[in-house]
């Protein structure tokens, strides 16, 4: 039993200290990261499509990754909105880890990027634990799924530096509880923002991209009692924007930039032009 936990103390730890160097790495090109934690079926692929979509109106260069055991149904998806996308299939793992987001990086990313989006595998246990680089880590949870689930998933809610509610426009046939849900965000997380939205009206897509760029421009974060990595910000919180194993394959599906391949599966396949709809969620 020591000998396992002393194992995942190291793992943990030698993630730590790639993701901080990715960090510094991004921050010195300009860009900032956001990790995206939610359960299967939250809806997060539909509303990070929304976001890239506004960011690519509003003229503000991001990208994204996006993890998946299997298929590359999101990255076509998150493709439409005309932002590069690369996915990352983990053949099993549960979670994404900084050694592999830095791999999928090297000779990718577009210079320039403002924000990296993560969109991290389906799952808020695991990848609660793996810092990524992020400079933003935003969990999210439907209306469906239940108002205790912070309490159920306290790593997760408690390292968020902002919570986001989607498919909000369910609420009333869902008998959501809004009170009895920010109540339990505030048990396991006092103090941090939570972002009502809906993918298909839009309500909320701004604001989440603005959080992202307040904090890629230097404004302090809420700072969450589980901090998500051990050097999460030196400065003062006070007032944060505006409040008192892996077998990776990478698929470029960017829009405009070019990619030298990175690992030994990488397919440079653009994404399909007329992928088959999905139903936004």
């Amino acid at each position: 039993m020591c000998r396992s936990v002393d194992v995942k103390q190291a793992v943990l730890a030698r993630n730590d200290g790639l993701a901080q160097a990715l960090r510094e790495d991004l921050a010195r090109q300009g860009a900032g990261v956001v990790n995206l934690l939610s359960s299967p079926g939250s809806g997060k692929t539909e509303l990070l499509g929304r976001v890239l979509a506004r960011a690519v109106e509003r003229g503000v260069p991001v990208a994204a990754l996006t993890a998946d055991l299997a298929t590359e149904n999101d990255a076509r998806r998150l493709a439409r909105s005309g932002a590069p996308v690369q996915q990352v299939l983990t053949d099993g793992l549960c979670h994404l880890e900084a050694r592999q987001v830095r791999a999928r990086l090297e000779g990718w990313l577009p210079p320039g990027t403002a924000v990296l989006f993560v969109e991290n595998v389906g799952n808020l246990v695991c990848p609660a634990s793996y810092d990524l680089g992020e400079t933003l880590r935003i969990v999210l949870m439907a209306v469906t799924e239940g108002e205790d689930k912070p309490l159920k998933y306290p790593t997760a809610f408690g390292s968020a530096h902002l919570v986001v509610v989607t498919k909000t426009d369910l609420s009333e046939a869902a008998g959501f509880d809004e009170g009895a849900f920010r109540a339990n965000v505030a048990r396991v997380n006092p103090g941090v923002e939570i972002v009502r939205t809906c993918a298909r009206t839009g309500d909320g897509v701004d604001t989440v991209l603005d959080r992202a760029l307040a904090v890629r421009d230097g404004a302090p974060p809420h700072r969450p009692p589980l901090a998500p990595h051990p050097h999460d910000h030196d400065h003062d919180h006070d007032e944060p924007y505006g409040h008192s194993h892996t077998h990776d394959h990478s698929h470029d599906h960017g829009h405009g930039h070019d990619r030298a391949e990175t690992g030994d599966r990488a397919s440079g396949h653009p994404a399909d032009p007329h992928p088959a709809a999905t139903p936004a969620s």
